[in-house]
């Protein structure tokens, strides 16, 4: 490597956290841990990050092969994720305001709640999703050697170490915003999110059927 070999690396963290987007995940986060107490979502948070990191370190070393083990494609992956993705947009346009008598969970079901999710669907596909494995895997192909990938890995590490900081302070950006505006934001980024979603499964069904590409 040169002396500027560090800057493929730094690009690599900028690119990934631009992708990514954990800022823009806020009122998704928000939305799904709803009903959830302080520590639970910091729960919620950390099993978020600890999802990313791990779906998309695991990509970069394996590569496309984990697809293939999977029996899946990165198209049809797409096309799932988008599905996912929708589903979750549709809930955040048509979700009521704030319940007045929040749903308490017992011990067994909270651990299964934060789990679920904390690793679908907002660990995967909402942060780590096609684009971000792809990203992983593109940039692993880029180099050889045990450096090459421990820098990789701790890449993706400092990434999902920024989402969690995002996700752990979520609360705080939605008292400085206040419900009516964080309400707003959430319906607002449903639509865009929906639009995301769309994308997804469109690009993803051309991976599938290259006819549909023209």
């Amino acid at each position: 490597m040169d002396t500027g070999w560090w800057t493929e690396y730094t690009r690599f963290v900028i690119a990934l956290s631009t992708i990514i987007n954990p800022i823009g995940a806020v009122p998704v986060f928000l939305s799904a841990t709803r009903d959830f107490s302080t520590r639970e979502k910091r729960m919620t948070a950390r099993v978020t990050s600890l999802a990313v990191g791990g779906v998309l370190v695991a990509s970069a070393l394996s590569g496309e092969a984990l697809l293939e083990v999977m029996g899946t494609s990165l198209a049809a992956f797409r096309v799932g994720g988008g599905i996912v993705i929708l589903l979750m947009a549709i809930a955040m346009l048509t979700a009521r305001g704030d319940d007045p008598h929040p749903r308490q969970l017992s011990p067994t079901s909270e651990e299964q709640s934060i789990a679920s999710i904390g690793v679908v669907p907002l660990g995967i596909p909402l942060l780590a999703g096609p684009g971000a494995i792809s990203t992983s895997v593109i940039q692993m192909q880029r180099g050889a050697g045990l450096v090459h990938a421990v820098l990789v890995a701790a890449s993706i590490v400092l990434v999902a170490f920024f989402c969690w900081i995002v996700l752990r302070n979520a609360e705080r950006v939605a008292a400085f915003i206040g419900p009516v505006g964080l309400n707003v934001i959430s319906r607002l980024f449903g639509l865009l999110l929906s639009a995301i979603a769309m994308e997804t499964i469109a690009n993803g069904l051309k991976g599938l059927f290259p006819i549909l590409a023209g």
